[in-house]
């Protein structure tokens, strides 16, 4: 990532990412963990429903001290694509490669001649070649975005397609505060999942969103000419304060084989209904995300209601119970909303309906906007957190505890 250069770096398992995990629903996922750091760590299983001990969360795991081990053991219950963290001092030890992901697959599948996994980020370089050390209030404030784009841990990264090829891309954003607008020019895209699994109706469109934390199964067909090239633009999107992409970068190539093409297949099916909860009589809840600059302290400071982790009160629900929470962005800054543990479905921005349904547990909540969310707690109480995933703000007290009680 650094020409010429070799680059510090934290690791699982000597590789950035960490190794993929591989599995099917129904499979026990046993990670024997051994932290090699000299600082404490965990490990967040982002999007897996685990059991609240499991989670690696600050109120649901004690930090794994420094040479200390530890065992991860849980159920995986769902199809998708997730991936997997640390939840102790994530500005600096995701920014140095501590990110890996995790494809469970079920019954039902896409149809493909190909897939493979995309985790994207950026890393930001000092003049020595080195990844950057924590920055000033302005990087407080607009979270890290570095100049150097990666796809699996690599820069200038090409990927193989044969014409008439469907591939399956299953796109994890692990960026600390990069937001990806993705274009591919003369190719459309058809995503068949979202955070949690498969959707209803495929959705076909120009351009992919990516919010930090973010995952999207995508279905890409080869309609370039063999021997042609194009590349994965991002494209520029504002997001508040000055902060985002101002101009198109590649994020990586795509190189057409010389072959003869492929057949082109069907177009895919869709995933299983999803039924909107019912909320008639559900008091929603509110809450708000804004900030503040302490400058006696020279620090920013991110706040859910008012107050700033850990002294933001806890929200307290019973397993069972339907959950309306009315996400309100008091702030021109975007925040990609992350709640741990469950699946919610998106029911309306600014009070407009949402049209598709789907399950996700990290989406964008814009600038001045509202969002209500609905979700229910599934027979897993315990400590979760939710939280902004630009890891700058989270870092800066933009998070806080879901109590879900037997």
């Amino acid at each position: 990532i650094s020409p010429g250069r070799r680059v510090r770096a934290m690791t699982y398992n000597g590789s950035v990412p960490g190794p993929l995990i591989e599995a099917r629903v129904g499979d026990t996922l046993v990670v024997h963990f051994t932290n090699r750091l000299d600082e404490p760590t965990t490990i967040h299983w982002h999007g897996v429903r685990v059991p609240a001990n499991m989670d690696g969360g600050p109120h649901s795991q004690p930090p794994i001290a420094a040479g200390a081990t530890f065992e991860y053991r849980f159920s995986l219950l769902d199809a998708g694509t997730f991936w997997y963290h640390p939840h102790v001092h994530e500005g600096v030890q995701m920014e140095r490669g501590l990110y890996g992901a995790i494809v469970v697959r079920g019954d039902a599948e896409s149809r493909v001649d190909a897939e493979g996994v995309l985790v994207l980020d950026d890393v930001l370089l000092g003049a020595d070649g080195q990844i950057a050390p924590s920055g000033d209030l302005l990087e407080q404030h607009n979270g890290r975005e570095g100049g150097v784009s990666l796809v699996n841990g690599r820069a200038g990264v090409e990927l193989p397609f044969r014409a008439g090829q469907r591939q399956l891309w299953r796109v994890v954003n692990a960026g600390s505060a990069r937001f990806y607008r993705l274009a591919l020019p003369g190719h459309r895209f058809t995503v068949v999942g979202t955070d949690g699994g498969r959707v209803p109706t495929p959705r076909g469109g120009d351009e992919l969103f990516l919010v930090p934390g973010d995952r999207l199964d995508v279905l890409v067909d080869g309609i370039g000419s063999p021997g042609s090239s194009v590349a994965l633009r991002n494209l520029p999107y504002g997001r508040g304060h000055g902060a985002g992409l101002t101009e198109a970068v590649d994020v990586l190539r795509v190189r057409y084989l010389p072959d003869t093409p492929l057949p082109m297949l069907a177009p895919p099916g869709g995933g299983p209904a999803i039924a909107p909860f019912a909320i008639h009589g559900v008091t929603p809840r509110t809450v708000t995300f804004n900030e503040m600059i302490d400058r006696d302290r020279e620090r920013v400071v991110f706040m859910l209601n008012g107050r700033s982790f850990p002294d933001v009160p806890d929200v307290v629900t019973r397993v069972g119970a339907t959950e309306v929470w009315d996400l309100v962005n008091e702030s021109e800054m975007e925040h990609p909303f992350h709640l741990h543990g469950f699946f919610f479905q998106v029911l309306s921005r600014n009070g407009t309906p949402e049209r598709d349904l789907s399950w996700e547990d990290t989406i964008q909540l814009r600038g001045h906007e509202r969002v209500r969310i609905a979700f229910r707690p599934d027979n897993r109480p315990g400590d979760w957190m939710y939280h902004c995933h630009i890891l700058e703000h989270v870092d800066n007290g933009m998070m806080a505890t879901l109590r879900v009680m037997p």
